[in-house]
């Protein structure tokens, strides 16, 4: 099931989207009335969720105030996350490689996850653009990743566990500034520029994926193949990264777990292949969709 936030008419919803992938059908054509897709996360039970699946199922004729999917604006998932996202970088074994070629550095397997956190006070929208930041970048990189999101608060979870304390999943680009990167010595402020979060186009639920997941993870510049993995290759799976966190950190309900991206992004070539304005990044993820974003000035 993919649940929705979007716009029509200037005003904001949550929603779901029917099988055919057609038609959004309003949260509140179920009765239900959460404003946003955090209190959707935080606040509705399985037997609402089963409610949805039903509805998603009927003609658009049939639900109250359901919309042709190309008459509504798609908006990210949680537009404004609560906190910063949380991060693994080079979680696939060949980004990790050509991670180590580009920084000119020895590479080694990571033994531990490594974590970092980005800055989103606004997730950008499927369609939306990803500004150059040319002020500050000549390096525009893209990177598709898998995110996990949380439905309620994880403390001291166990490995075994983990699989009950997700919401569902979506697909952000995790857009990187990489001279800016390198020169901080850490990535904060390189993958936190405005609009360097790319987030949807809707979050499928838990339920709809097998755990752990084994889902083909792509993306295209210009129509150009550039990552083509599966999320079956992380160095350190879901599981055993909420189960580390948990352990030091309480997990809020809707945090959100970027996964890694696997090897093809633009500072992987010989020689490197950065993004300027006018490109066009399509990240896709089985199951999930596709989230496309222009590169704009």
């Amino acid at each position: 099931m993919k649940l929705l936030t979007y716009a029509i008419n200037k005003k904001e919803l949550t929603g779901v989207l029917n099988r055919e992938g057609t038609f959004v059908y309003p949260l509140s054509a179920a009765g239900m009335e959460y404003r946003t897709m955090k209190e959707v996360i935080r606040e509705i039970g399985p037997s609402e969720l089963e409610l949805l699946d039903h509805i998603s199922g009927l003609p658009p004729y049939e639900v109250s105030n359901a919309a042709p999917l190309e008459d509504i604006k798609i908006m990210a998932p949680i537009p404004v996350p609560d906190q910063d996202i949380i991060c693994l970088g080079i979680n696939y074994l060949a980004h990790a490689e050509e991670s180590a070629r580009f920084k000119k550095e020895a590479f080694s397997k990571p033994d531990q996850a490594v974590y970092f956190s980005k800055r989103v006070n606004r997730a950008t929208d499927p369609g939306d653009g990803i500004p150059s930041h040319k002020e500050l970048t000549s390096h525009l990189d893209y990177e598709a990743e898998l995110a996990v999101i949380l439905k309620k608060d994880a403390k001291d979870v166990a490995l075994e566990d983990v699989e009950d304390y997700i919401f569902g999943y979506t697909i952000m680009n995790d857009v990187s500034a990489r001279e800016v990167q390198t020169a901080h010595r850490q990535w904060y402020f390189g993958k936190s520029l405005d609009g360097f979060t790319p987030l949807g186009p809707w979050i499928v639920t838990a339920d709809s994926v097998e755990f752990p997941p084994k889902l083909r993870i792509q993306s295209r510049v210009n129509g150009e193949l550039r990552q083509d993995s599966n999320t079956e290759q992380f160095i350190h799976g879901i599981a055993e990264v909420v189960s580390e966190l948990s352990r030091g950190m309480t997990l809020k309900a809707g945090t959100i777990i970027a996964t890694g991206t696997p090897a093809g992004v633009g500072m992987g070539f010989d020689p490197p292949r950065f993004l300027k304005p006018g490109d066009v990044v399509e990240c896709m993820i089985e199951g999930i969709g596709t989230l496309k974003n222009p590169v704009v000035e």
